[in-house]
C-alpha cells in the first residue's frame, strides 16, 4: 500500500545510537506523510493517524530543544488539527530541511513561519568557493527550573532581551522542570553548550514513553533519586559524567559559601544565590563559552599575519613574497592562498612561543587540550603519533627494561623500544585467520607474563605496558580492566595506550569509557574510594595462599592494592585521523601520578624528536580541533557512529550487495570468550542502545562501530584489487587492506552522501558479477567459484611470535621470552655479519630441518596486515616461511624478493654469546 511506502517501520528512538538522528527521522518522516496528503495519493485517515503518531513522538523532543521551538512547533500541530495540507508541508519541509542543513543557526528568519518570512536555501559552500559570511556562532542553553510553563516562556523571554549587539555568540535558552527531563536534553538536544541549574525542581519527568523511559533509566544510576534539596547537585553530577564539555551552574538560596568550598562543587563551573540578577548569569554562560571557542595559539597566528612583518631569518617563503613576485611558482600562491604564507615564521618571538620551551599561547592552548581529553597535561606533536610513541618510550625506558608489547602494533613502538635500548616481551593477539588479521591483545595473556616475571623476580624490570586501543580494524579493550589487573600484579606498571585512531571518543559518552584518560579517572576515583578498599580487603584475603604461579589467578579478576597503586598512563592520539587537524598533527596526553620522576628525561625526549622548525599550521589545526570536539565533538561523534551503523546494515542486509559483500559483525571480529554479554552486532531486532552499553561495560573487547571490515573475498577480490577498483572506477578511497578485505573508515567528515556513494559502487559492482556469471556459463562460474574459495577459505595461517634467539637472551633458561633486540638491530649495520638467502632457496629448508637456526637482521613488514612478522633477533620458524611464500602482496618493508632474507650470520651470534661470557 502506498501509505506502508509513505512510513515504513522505523526503529525506536532507543534504537539510534545518535538520539539526535531520530529526531530528524522523525521530521522527515512527517515532511513524507504531508506531502503525500497534499498529492491526494493516500487515504486521509491513515495519513492523519500516521501524522498525529509521528508528532506524538516529536512532542517530547520539540520540548527540550530550542528550535523549531514551542511557537512553531505549535503551528504545526494546529495545521494538522486543520488538515490543511498544503501549509503543513511547507511548514515542516522548512523545520525538517533547517534542521537537516542546520541553516537555523544562522538564518534567524528560520524561527517564522512560512507566511511570515522568505524561504532560502542554506548556503553549503565554503568561503573559498562562496561568498563567505560572518556569522555568531549559535548554541542552547538548558535552564532546569521548578514553575509552570508561563513562567518558563516568561525566562526565556528575560534571557532573550539580555543579548547584545556585540556579543561574541548568540544562544538559544530552553526549559525544563525535572531532573529527568534534563536528562533527556542533554542527550537529545547537541546544541546545548551549558546548563543552568535552579535548585527546588521535582525528579520525575511526566513523559510516560515507553522509548524515553527506557533511555532515561539507561542512564541514571541506582540511588540518584534523592530528596529535593540534593537533587541540583545529583544533576549538576550526572551531566558532567554524560557530557564534561558542558558548562553546569547552579542557581541555589542555600549557603553558596559553605556548598562551593565542599566536593559537591566540583562538577559546577560556578555557583549563584538565588536572588542574583540574570545578567551575571547570561555573562557567565558566554564566558564558559568563550574560554572553549578561544584557540590561544590560532588566535595569535591570525594576529601575527595581519602584523607588518620584516623577516630576516631563514624561510624565504615567510610573507609569501617570493612566490607572490615570482614567475615561476606563482600558482603555488594562487592555489593555496596568501594567508598560509602570512602565518609562517621561523621565529618564536612576536608571541609565536616556541614548542620546544613553550610558556607562552601554545603552553596555554596545551592546556586547554590536556582539559579536552581528559588528562593532566599534554604535548603537541607535529611529526604524527609515530614520533608521539617514540617520544614515550625515549622517556619511560632506559637499557636492560622489560617492555610488554602487542607483536602486531604500530612498526613506530618496535623502532621506539630499539631506540630505547629496552628489550621487548611480544605477546600475541588473538588471530583472525580468515581475515589475515589479528584481533586484539587479551588480558589473561598479559597476567600470564607479568605473573611470570614475578615468579622469576624480574618483574621490578618491568617498566610499560604498550596496548593499541583501538586496533587499526577496530578492536577496543576493557582499558579499566586491564589496567586493574595489571597493577594488582604490579602497581606501578606504566601503560602507554596507543589510540592513534581512537581520539574521537572521548566525545562518546558511549565511548569514552573505554579511553585511556577516561579509565584512568575511574582507577582514581576507585582508589580513593572506602567501599573500594573493602571490596580489596576482601579480595586480598580470598587470595592470600595462593602462589603466584597458581592458574587460577589467570581466569579470575584481579584487584589492585589502593595504598600501593599508582595510576601512569600515557595516551597519543592522532588528531589529524579522526579529528579536523592537518595530517602529523598528533598529541601526547598523560596522566602520571609521578610524572614530577620523569618530566625531566620526558623534556630530553621530546627535545630529541621533535623538529626545531615545526610546522605552525599543524600546531594551529591541533588548537582548532579541540575547539571543535569541546563545543560539537558530542554531534559530530555521535553522528558518525549512527552513519557508520546504518551503512553496515544497508551492507548486509540489501539482497543483491549481500551475495558478494558483507561488513564483518563484532561476533565475527570478536571470539565469543571475550563477548560475555552476548553482543553480536549493532541494532539486532529486538536489542537497544542498552545492549550496546551493556557490552560496552562488561565486555573484554568491544568493536569501534566506525571501523567497517568490509569483505570482498566472496567477490573474488583480494583486498589489494578492490581498493584499486574502488578508487579508479570510483573515486573511492581506502587505506588498509588485507588478503580479503578493506577497511572502511567512518569520521566526523562523513555524510549520507558518501554512504549513497559506497552503496550505489557496491551495488553497481554486485549487479556486474551477477551479469557476469549469469552470462559466463559452467566455466565462468567455476573459475569464480576456485577465486572465492582460495581468497576465503584458503588463507594461511598468521605466523606467531615465535621467540629470541639464545644469544640475545641474558639468561637462555629463562621462562619468560624478553630479548636484546636492540642488539640484533645493530649488528644488521655490519655486512659482514650479515647473510641474505633468498625464499626459493634450498638452504631455508634444509637450515630449518638440521640448523643452525635462521635469525632475522631486521623488521619484515608486509602490507597487508602491516605489522612486524619478523623482528631483528627473532629465530625464523617453518611457519613464517610458509607465511612468506604464500604472500601476493607487493610492499613487504624489510625484504628484497632479489636479495631474500637478511639473517644474522651463526658466527656472529656466537660472537656474542663468547663475549658475554668473557665478561662474566
Amino acid at each position: 500500500m502506498e501509505q506502508d511506502r509513505i512510513q515504513p517501520e522505523r526503529r525506536g528512538l532507543h534504537q539510534f545510537l545518535a538520539a539526535s538522528e531520530g529526531r530528524i527521522d522523525r521530521w522527515r518522516t512527517l515532511h513524507r506523510i504531508s506531502r503525500a496528503m497534499g498529492a491526494g495519493t493516500s487515504a486521509a485517515d491513515d495519513c492523519i493517524a500516521q501524522a498525529r503518531a509521528v508528532i506524538d513522538e516529536l512532542r517530547p523532543l520539540e520540548h527540550i530543544n530550542g528550535y523549531p521551538g514551542p511557537r512553531l512547533f505549535g503551528q504545526v500541530e494546529a495545521r494538522l488539527a486543520q488538515q490543511d495540507w498544503n501549509a503543513l508541508t511547507r511548514l515542516v519541509g522548512r523545520v525538517s530541511n533547517a534542521l537537516l542543513s542546520n541553516s537555523y543557526r544562522d538564518q534567524r528568519d528560520a524561527w517564522l513561519a512560512d507566511e511570515e518570512g522568505e524561504t532560502r536555501l542554506p548556503d553549503f559552500l565554503p568561503p573559498s568557493i562562496g561568498h563567505g559570511q560572518s556569522r555568531k556562532p549559535y548554541f542552547e542553553v538548558l535552564i532546569v527550573s521548578p514553575g509552570e510553563r508561563s513562567a518558563w516562556e516568561d525566562l526565556c523571554a528575560s534571557f532573550r532581551l539580555l543579548r547584545r549587539d556585540d556579543d561574541p555568540f548568540v544562544y538559544e535558552p530552553v526549559v525544563v522542570g525535572t531532573f529527568e527531563d534534563a536528562l533527556l536534553a542533554t542527550i537529545f538536544n547537541f546544541n546545548l553548550q551549558a546548563v543552568v541549574i535552579v535548585d527546588g525542581f521535582p525528579f520525575a519527568s511526566a513523559h510516560t514513553s515507553p522509548e524515553l523511559r527506557e533511555i532515561i533509566t539507561r542512564n541514571t544510576p541506582v540511588g540518584t533519586r534523592q530528596g529535593i534539596d540534593d537533587t541540583g547537585v545529583s544533576l549538576a553530577r550526572l551531566l558532567r559524567h554524560l557530557r564534561p564539555e558542558l558548562d553546569v551552574y547552579l542557581s541555589t538560596d542555600r549557603d553558596v559559601g559553605h556548598l562551593a568550598g565542599s566536593e559537591a562543587a566540583a562538577p559546577l563551573r560556578r555557583i549563584f544565590y538565588g536572588a542574583e540578577e540574570p545578567m551575571e548569569v547570561h555573562l557567565a554562560v558566554l564566558d564558559g563559552v568563550k574560554d572553549r571557542y578561544e584557540t590561544p595559539y590560532f588566535d595569535n597566528l591570525k594576529r601575527y599575519a595581519q602584523r607588518p612583518i620584516g623577516t630576516f631569518h631563514a624561510l624565504p617563503v615567510a610573507r609569501g613574497k617570493s612566490i607572490f613576485k615570482s614567475n615561476w611558482i606563482r600558482d603555488m600562491g594562487e592555489f593555496y592562498g596568501a594567508n598560509l604564507f602570512l602565518a609562517e615564521s621561523s621565529a618564536t618571538t612576536g608571541g609565536l612561543d616556541s614548542l620546544l620551551e613553550p610558556t607562552g599561547n601554545i603552553k596555554k592552548a596545551q592546556d586547554k587540550a590536556a582539559r579536552a581529553f581528559g588528562g593532566d597535561r599534554s604535548f603537541f606533536v607535529t611529526n604524527g603519533t609515530s614520533t608521539a610513541n617514540k617520544i614515550v618510550h625515549q622517556a619511560l625506558l632506559s637499557p636492560g627494561d622489560i617492555v610488554l608489547i602487542d607483536r602486531d602494533c604500530h612498526k613506530s613502538h618496535h623502532y621506539g623500544v630499539v631506540l630505547a635500548g629496552a628489550q621487548p616481551l611480544y605477546i600475541d593477539a588473538y588471530p583472525l585467520t580468515q581475515y589475515s588479521m589479528y584481533g586484539s591483545l587479551a588480558i589473561r595473556p598479559i597476567k600470564q607474563a607479568l605473573l611470570a616475571l614475578k615468579a622469576e623476580g624480574k618483574l621490578d624490570r618491568a617498566r610499560m605496558l604498550v596496548l593499541t586501543n583501538c586496533t587499526f580494524d577496530g578492536h577496543i579493550a576493557n582499558v579499566r580492566r586491564t589496567m586493574l589487573e595489571c597493577l594488582a600484579i604490579k602497581p606501578d606498571l606504566i601503560f602507554l595506550w596507543d589510540e592513534a585512531w581512537y581520539g574521537y571518543a572521548r566525545f562518546s559518552p558511549f565511548l569514552r569509557m573505554r579511553t585511556a584518560m577516561g579509565a584512568a579517572a575511574k582507577v582514581r576515583t576507585m582508589m580513593a574510594d572506602p567501599a573500594y578498599r573493602e571490596r580489596y580487603d576482601a579480595f586480598r584475603a580470598s587470595v592470600k595462599d595462593l602462589p603466584n604461579t597458581d592458574p587460577r589467578l589467570l581466569d579470575m579478576e584481579l584487584l589492585p592494592d589502593p595504598e600501593r597503586t599508582r595510576v601512569r598512563v600515557y595516551e597519543t592520539d592522532s588528531v589529524h585521523k579522526s579529528m579536523s587537524a592537518l595530517r602529523q598533527g598528533s598529541i601526547i596526553v598523560v596522566a602520571d601520578q609521578d610524572f614530577h620522576t620523569v618530566e625531566a628525561p620526558f623534556k630530553e625526549a621530546f627535545f630529541t624528536h621533535t623538529s626545531t622548525s615545526p610546522n605552525l599550521q599543524i600546531i594551529a589545526s591541533i588548537d582548532l580541533a579541540r575547539r571543535q570536539m569541546e563545543l560539537e565533538g558530542y554531534e559530530l561523534v555521535q553522528r558518525a557512529l549512527q552513519l557508520a551503523i546504518e551503512l553496515r546494515q544497508e551492507i548486509n542486509q540489501h539482497p543483491l550487495i549481500s551475495k558478494y559483500f558483507r561488513a564483518a559483525t563484532p561476533a565475527e571480529m570478536i571470539p565469543e570468550p571475550y563477548r560475555i554479554s552476548g553482543f553480536a552486532d549493532y541494532a539486532e531486532p529486538g536489542k537497544t542502545v542498552a545492549d550496546t552499553a551493556q557490552a560496552l561495560r562488561e565486555d573484554e573487547f568491544f568493536l569501534d562501530p566506525t571501523r567497517i571490515t568490509l569483505l570482498c573475498g566472496g567477490a573474488g577480490y583480494d583486498g589489494t584489487q578492490f581498493k584499486g577498483l574502488l578508487a579508479e572506477k570510483f573515486d573511492i578511497q581506502i587505506n588498509k587492506t588485507s588478503r580479503n578485505s578493506v577497511l572502511v573508515q567512518i569520521n566526523i567528515n562523513n555524510t549520507r552522501s558518501d554512504l549513497a556513494h559506497l552503496v550505489k559502487a557496491l551495488t553497481d559492482l554486485s549487479r556486474e558479477l551477477d551479469r557476469r556469471l549469469e552470462e559466463g556459463g559452467e566455466a565462468e562460474r567455476a573459475s569464480f567459484a576456485a577465486r572465492v574459495k582460495a581468497l576465503v577459505e584458503d588463507v594461511p595461517d598468521l605466523p606467531d611470535f615465535s621467540r629470541f634467539h639464545d644469544a640475545l637472551r641474558n639468561d637462555p633458561q629463562s621462562n619468560t621470552p624478553e630479548g636484546d633486540m636492540r642488539t640484533a638491530y645493530y649488528l644488521a649495520y655490519r655486512p659482514e655479519c650479515c647473510e641474505c638467502i633468498r625464499l626459493d632457496d634450498p638452504r631455508i629448508d634444509q637450515r630449518l630441518a638440521d640448523g643452525p637456526e635462521l635469525v632475522s637482521a631486521k623488521f619484515v613488514i608486509p602490507y597487508p596486515p602491516g605489522f612486524p612478522i619478523m623482528v631483528p633477533g627473532q629465530v625464523i620458524t617453518p611457519g613464517t616461511i610458509a607465511y612468506m611464500r604464500k604472500l601476493d602482496v607487493k610492499e613487504i618493508h624489510g625484504f628484497n624478493a632479489v636479495r631474500g632474507l637478511e639473517l644474522i650470520k651463526p658466527e656472529a651470534l656466537e660472537g656474542l654469546v663468547k663475549g658475554r661470557g668473557a665478561r662474566a
